[in-house]
């Protein structure tokens, strides 16, 4: 087992990726570092070799796919995060490293937007986005992350052996920082630097695409992790609809006696036992999430017994 792996998914990163490596090995001199090539069309792969990286691949396309696979294949009790493009500086890690091995924190984030993040980047929409992001998930799920998008961080053996990778894409920073918060782990936050790609580097994430994508990603895991919260939510919008078209039917009846609006009576039986249904269906999921976190928690005594077994 390394005691501190660096991980770095690279896609078409020759510009910088050298550079990265090189800063790796500088700042963290006990690490292993490992590039993920996810199917470059350039010389990451060999520039990040000739570096001193061990380089593995991934046919997969997308950084979810990249993330897994590492995970899945390294043994650590450190994993340090970071992008191939040379937008954070490195001399951050040994503190987020030391956070995880001394403190015992599950994931460390490499915090951008507390510091020249909002200066540095020049994509007005991809500000907006990461501080929506971070205001969305803050409220639904009750934490203080101040970073979700960021792809510098640092993670515990547990985390990394027990984070279930659904999303395929850039969305994978959102579902790791939903994970950590749901499971109660212990989420520590690092100011960190960020300065933007040097000319010439092109970004790889899509505005408005992997945007949505983010947006799709809360809302998922959302209805998972609190199935109680968003099928309320559902009941109580349907109940509303069903109450709002029902007033001005009942009204009319007291008036005159009579139901002249049959089909808008009926509409509102059938929106109301919709509303009754999603909340009934609610309670049932929340009864089986809770399970579920139960079944985590024997998960992780299991995986700090195999840490401790294999030091």
């Amino acid at each position: 087992m390394d005691k501190i792996a660096v991980l770095i998914p690279c896609y078409n990163e020759e510009m910088t990726i050298e550079k990265v490596v090189k800063d790796a090995k500088a700042n963290l001199p006990d690490a292993v570092v490992y590039v993920y090539d996810n199917n470059s069309k350039d010389r990451t792969a060999e520039l990040a070799k000739n570096a001193g990286a061990v380089v593995r691949k991934e046919h997969l396309q997308g950084k979810g796919n990249v993330i897994r696979r590492m995970f899945r294949e390294i043994d650590a009790k450190c994993y340090i995060m970071i992008d191939g493009d040379d937008t954070y500086p490195l001399e951050f890690a040994p503190e987020m490293a030391r956070l995880v091995l001394d403190e015992q924190a599950d994931m460390v984030v490499g915090d951008r937007l507390s510091s020249t993040y909002f200066t540095e980047n020049k994509r007005p929409f991809h500000n907006f986005g990461n501080s929506f992001v971070r205001f969305s998930i803050n409220r639904l799920f009750h934490s203080n992350i101040k970073d979700i998008m960021t792809g510098f961080r640092a993670f515990s053996f547990s985390f990394a052996k027990t984070f279930p990778v659904l999303s395929k894409g850039f969305e994978i920073e959102t579902e790791m920082t939903i994970h950590a918060v749901y499971n109660n782990m212990d989420v520590r936050n690092v100011v960190v630097e960020y300065r933007d790609r040097p000319a010439g580097s092109v970004s790889k994430l899509s505005t408005y695409s992997d945007g949505f994508k983010v947006i799709g990603t809360i809302i998922r895991l959302f209805k998972n992790y609190k199935p109680f919260a968003f099928f309320n939510i559902i009941a109580v919008i349907l109940g509303c609809l069903s109450l709002g078209f029902f007033l001005p039917v009942f009204v009319e009846y007291i008036k005159t006696g009579q139901v002249d609006r049959f089909p808008t009576l009926i509409t509102c039986g059938f929106v109301l036992i919709a509303a009754i249904l999603s909340f009934f269906t609610g309670t049932i999921l929340s009864t089986m999430a809770n399970k579920n976190r139960r079944d985590f928690e024997q998960t992780l005594i299991n995986i700090h017994f195999y840490e401790e077994n294999v030091k």
